[in-house]
């Protein structure tokens, strides 16, 4: 039967640096993993509206929200955000309107528009993707924040509801972001959020005609409760000066 041991009296698998002193082994003298008591599949993500602070999550809807949207996209100087998402750039409202409505439908990507609290208006959208709730595993993808949206408390907030609901509500232990290697402002903001990198899928899949290696980011359930205290630290109103600036970084907080 499988059981604790100390690696350093099994000639099979000598201890490396990184290992701890005892490791669980089969009746082999093989390394497994720890075993995990009494899991079940995790419900996928349904229609549910997260409020925080500074923003609402709420599901897409193309009729309320497709229009806003559209309009805070075309605020942005240029199309550089649509450069590494598998849809758009849309030329007109109506090729948005159509996506949106697809988008609404979909249940793996879920989508979700971000509400700005103080307008009411839809400002970007996310999505829970990938979803496998036998292993609890689920991926936050489709980002699409308007200039509105982007580098705003809103937009690290609207990230944090979205892995509340994920962990706490939903109970998966594993929250993955990937994207194309090199999307540097989306690897930036993955390892700002507390995602730990991974590695590189190499020739993952074919965007827009164009091969994507695949960068791989990733936060369990072990590190999730440090990292909430983290994120609620950063988004408190006191956290912002008069004139929006946080006073301490969240990267501070994460380290603290």
């Amino acid at each position: 039967m499988a059981g604790l041991q100390d690696v350093s009296r099994s000639p099979h698998s000598p201890p490396s640096r990184e290992q701890t002193l005892t490791q669980r082994l089969n009746e082999f003298g093989q390394p497994i993993g720890e075993p995990v008591a009494g899991w079940t599949p995790r419900a996928r993500p349904v229609d549910v509206t997260l409020t925080g602070t500074w923003c609402r999550l709420e599901p897409l809807d193309a009729a309320r929200h497709a229009d806003e949207l559209d309009r805070a996209f075309r605020a942005a100087p240029d199309q550089r955000a649509w450069t590494y998402l598998s849809a758009g750039p849309f030329d007109t409202v109506e090729d948005y309107r159509r996506y949106a409505e697809r988008a609404a439908r979909s249940t793996d990507p879920k989508h979700y528009a971000v509400i700005d609290l103080k307008t009411g208006r839809a400002v970007g959208t996310l999505a829970l993707m990938r979803q496998d709730p036998a292993n609890g595993v689920i991926e936050v993808g489709s980002v699409t924040f308007s200039p509105q949206l982007q580098q705003t408390p809103l937009s690290t907030e609207a990230q944090y509801l979205l892995m509340a609901y994920a962990f706490d509500t939903l109970g998966y232990r594993r929250y993955e972001w990937k994207c194309d290697s090199l999307n540097a402002p989306s690897r930036k903001a993955a390892e700002r959020l507390g995602f730990r990198f991974e590695g590189v899928f190499r020739q993952a899949v074919i965007v827009k005609g164009r091969t994507r290696d695949t960068a791989w980011f990733s936060i369990i359930d072990t590190e999730w409760a440090p990292l909430k205290r983290a994120f609620a630290a950063w988004l408190a109103p006191e956290n912002f000066d008069e004139h929006g600036r946080q006073r301490v970084s969240l990267a501070t907080l994460r380290g603290a």
